[in-house]
């Protein structure tokens, strides 16, 4: 009458153990697949937002598509600018006016998707201005960050 305890525990075990493992897992949802050419839209819809600012004169709106950190890198000029802020005083300083800003168009886009949460994108830049057209090209890598895509290194030559 002694196993009597012990084999009532082990059995109420055992229901409990059979009873856990026939439950059906629960379900997570599926991870959305990933669509290299959503990915490239994304990229393209910021650089679009970039041109429409730069042509109102907006500085500020053309720098929504950077990553507003330390750890944005632009590089143009043989110098290397680190930080949002530091980006965006050079764009006033080489830009200080409409006439020097002109009209901005960028051509020859190509973006390579590299993962669901980044791209790189080679192009060239064209500025109208009453007295010249300057162009260059540029690479831009770009980061997915939450729900946006954001320009975290800019390298651009004239």
């Amino acid at each position: 009458m002694k196993n009597r305890p012990a084999a009532a525990v082990l059995a109420g075990l055992a229901a409990c153990l059979l009873s856990a493992s026939c439950e059906p897992p629960e379900l997570e949802e599926p991870a959305p697949a990933f669509d290299p050419q959503t990915v490239a839209a994304a990229v393209l819809e910021v650089l679009d937002a970039q041109v429409e600012a730069w042509n109102e004169g907006d500085l500020e709106g053309f720098m929504e598509g950077y990553l507003r950190s330390q750890e944005l890198r632009f590089t143009s000029g043989n110098e290397i600018r680190r930080g949002w802020s530091n980006t965006l005083e050079r764009y006033r300083q080489t830009y200080p006016d409409r006439a020097a800003m002109g009209t901005l168009a960028f051509e020859e886009l190509d973006v390579r998707v590299l993962s669901e949460h980044a791209a790189q994108v080679f192009g060239r830049f064209r500025l109208t201005r009453e007295s010249d057209e300057p162009t260059g090209l540029f690479t831009l890598l770009v980061e997915r960050h939450g729900d946006q895509w954001l320009i975290v290194a800019d390298h651009t030559s004239s």
